[in-house]
């Protein structure tokens, strides 16, 4: 590897650095993982990574060619960067080209044109496929919360509605600057025009189902995951990024409905029947399959971060109904965390491609947003305890339940 020459490597490494950042990689496993390529190539380095920027500093190891002040000469490369989007995929086969290139069964060459492919490689679904996901993920979010069919019925519709803008928004740059709370404002009014048809409808709810995808729950934990390990720049930026995310989305579905009361006028609600129990377990297959979509993981890892999303629901569940639902959290986070550090020991792959979808599970996003509404309207969409109060607490639980985690089983691996 050290034959290449140090143009060679280091532009292999800036190149890895800006994909792996592309597929959402943290910022703390990023700049572990850099660090380990680098030194694979016969280099050092120092890397600093935000959601929005990247900083490479590299260096030959026992360099001899000093500058005339006897400091070591050092490439610097800074690049500014947009917000990566989960892409498990890309990251899973970007971890097998660096474990290839490290047992020499690829030259750097050969990597390069194998990265480029990975890049270029489009989205592993179809558009129907995609569009199916995101109505799932709406309706059974509605049914994980306990609701009505009704509004699992909404929630379905309105989430392939919801995949209409953001498919459009890929061809409109404008549209997709404001994407979020123009999705939030019309889920928002169509639901107050169908609550004519069935007053028994949770507006708010179904509201908040339709765009759950864009609820940054997942986003905050990661901040907060980021805060922990020390990545002060990254961790703060990701959860301010995310605390003004869910702004633009809760002020979309409050003018939403406010312009659709003006528009239809208000109806009564009425109470409706609550759906069976047992649903959620039903809701849990459904929203962990849709998110395997969503995050565009690859088909042979489906049926493992499926396993997640099953582990994190039934462990937390079963804790909470002996302790609180903040150390529910906790024991679904430690067992996800331990789950996903031995599967990335037996399988040899990172550990983030099954964690993300036990951890969604879990997430609090949805509370946040319950949270909020609580404090503007004075009203509790589900009409039980404050949900919002919990978020804090359950954040901090989810936090320390992967921290634990790897205390147990230590993961091996940097992504």
């Amino acid at each position: 590897m050290t034959s290449s020459t140090f143009a060679q490597r280091r532009s292999f490494i800036i190149k890895l650095g800006k994909s792996l950042h592309k597929a959402g990689t943290s910022a703390n496993r990023l700049e572990e993982h850099l660090s380990n390529v680098a030194s694979i190539l016969g280099m050092e380095g120092s890397f600093l990574v935000s959601p929005t920027a990247l900083t490479f500093v590299m260096w030959e190891k026992d360099q001899l060619n000093d500058d005339a002040f006897g400091e070591r000469q050092q490439f610097h490369h800074v690049v500014r960067v947009n917000p990566g989007e989960i892409d498990l995929g890309s990251l899973a086969r970007t971890d097998e080209l660096v474990d290839e290139l490290a047992t020499g069964k690829r030259s750097l060459a050969q990597a390069r044109e194998r990265l480029d492919e990975i890049e270029d490689k489009p989205n592993p679904y179809s558009q129907l496929t995609t569009l199916v996901a995101f109505a799932i993920s709406g309706g059974a979010f509605a049914m994980l919360m306990g609701t009505s069919w009704s509004d699992v019925f909404w929630s379905f519709w309105l989430g392939l509605l919801v995949y209409g803008f953001v498919y459009w928004s890929t061809f409109s740059e404008r549209l997709a600057h404001t994407l979020e709370p123009l999705v939030a404002l019309i889920s928002a009014f169509i639901v107050t025009g169908a609550m004519h048809l069935d007053p028994s409808i949770n507006a708010s709810l179904v509201v908040l189902s339709s765009i759950i995808i864009f609820i940054p729950g997942l986003a905050l934990t990661l901040g907060l995951r980021e805060l922990a390990a020390r990545n002060l720049v990254s961790g703060t930026a990701r959860i301010m990024d995310a605390i003004m995310l869910l702004f633009k989305l809760y002020f979309g579905a409050v003018l939403g409905l406010e312009l659709g009361y003006a528009c239809w006028g208000k109806v009564e609600f009425v109470s409706p029947t609550p759906i069976p129990q047992w649903t959620a377990w039903f809701a849990v297959l459904l929203l962990s399959g849709s998110l395997v979509v969503m995050f565009k993981s690859r088909l042979k890892d489906a049926f493992w971060g499926v396993m997640s999303g099953f582990i994190a629901y039934s462990t937390s569940l079963l804790a909470a109904s002996y302790f609180d639902i903040a150390l529910g959290t906790f024991f679904g986070a430690f067992c996800v965390g331990i789950y996903a550090n031995v599967y990335a020991r037996v399988l040899k792959a990172p550990a983030v491609i099954v964690s993300l979808q036990g951890l969604v599970i879990l997430v609090p996003g949805s509370k946040v947003y319950i949270g909020l509404n609580t404090i503007v309207s004075g009203e509790n969409m589900l009409g039980t305890e404050p949900m919002g109060t919990q978020a804090l607490m359950i954040f901090m639980s989810l936090i320390a339940g992967l921290i634990f985690s790897n205390l147990v089983v230590q993961p091996r691996r940097t992504l």
